[in-house]
């Protein structure tokens, strides 16, 4: 090992035992017991429990990274934890869930459907954190992993809600997690809602429009929950055929100037 690798080691070491930042790291642990928590109430058979708890998971891994920020105690430790945490919170857990739930009676199609979503997940993860520091900040490319995992959650929420009966959960539910797994590892553009105008000054209507939809979501929680994650699970979608022409456009004079550029080029002695 040379000096230099020698002496990264050390301050990495060093850092270590200066400690960690105890407010941030332990609203991520509580993100990951209630994954954990989750598990548990899915080997139980108590699917709707372990449905609520992913939600509770999702609300805490949302409120980890803004503590950290806001108390300015962000940390290369506390990104790779909530990385982690999330893997088994949004990973394991939903997947577990919905093996346990829908796609047993499907054998080797439904357990390898629930490692898909599992996979994809962690690779979702994984490109996530590779391109943190080169993509923009308003848009997350493929689909959020707490996204897919609250969507598992509101389905299941949706079918014990109404009580519909498991003849419902076949086919559908097997191609939703497809669907998911999918969606994660796509280039399909999603809102992070880390715009920094969202916190100035909005018109008034909106604040009536933000009136009338928690009315509305109060009126049928579950239903609205379902509802308002499936419009966001669709909406890369949505926005990736809405705005394709434009992106054709756009392409097609790129390579039109590419070609001129290369012809001018060509002409110069």
């Amino acid at each position: 090992m040379t000096d230099e690798a020698v002496t990264t080691v050390t301050g990495k070491k060093e850092n270590m035992k200066r400690g960690i930042y105890i407010l941030p790291n332990l609203v991520t642990a509580a993100s990951l017991f209630a994954g954990f928590y989750s598990m548990v109430s899915t080997l139980n058979g108590n699917y709707g429990s372990a449905a609520v708890w992913i939600f509770i998971s999702a609300v805490c891994d949302g409120l980890d990274g803004k503590v950290a920020r806001l108390t300015g105690t962000t940390s290369k430790f506390g990104v790779e934890f909530d990385s982690l945490a999330d893997l088994v919170a949004f990973g394991v857990t939903p997947a577990l869930l919905m093996y346990s739930w829908a796609l047993k009676p499907f054998g080797r199609l439904g357990w390898l459907a629930a490692f898909l979503f599992l996979v994809c997940g962690a690779l979702r993860l994984a490109r996530f954190n590779v391109q943190v520091d080169t993509v923009e900040s308003k848009r997350f490319v493929g689909l959020p992993i707490p996204a897919a995992a609250s969507m598992v959650a509101s389905t299941v929420l949706l079918f014990t809600h109404f009580g519909w009966p498991s003849s419902y959960k076949k086919f559908a539910i097997i191609a939703m997690i497809y669907l998911l797994a999918f969606l994660m590892v796509s280039n399909f553009r999603y809102y992070s809602f880390k715009d920094p105008a969202l916190f100035k000054r909005q018109p008034f209507g909106f604040l009536l429009l933000g009136v009338v939809l928690l009315i509305v979501v109060a009126a049928e929680p579950v239903a609205m929950t379902f509802a308002v994650l499936l419009l966001y699970v669709l909406s890369g979608l949505i926005d990736f055929i809405v705005t394709w022409p434009r992106r054709r456009r756009l392409e097609k004079a790129v390579h039109k100037r590419r070609k001129a550029l290369s012809r001018e080029g060509d002409s110069q002695p």
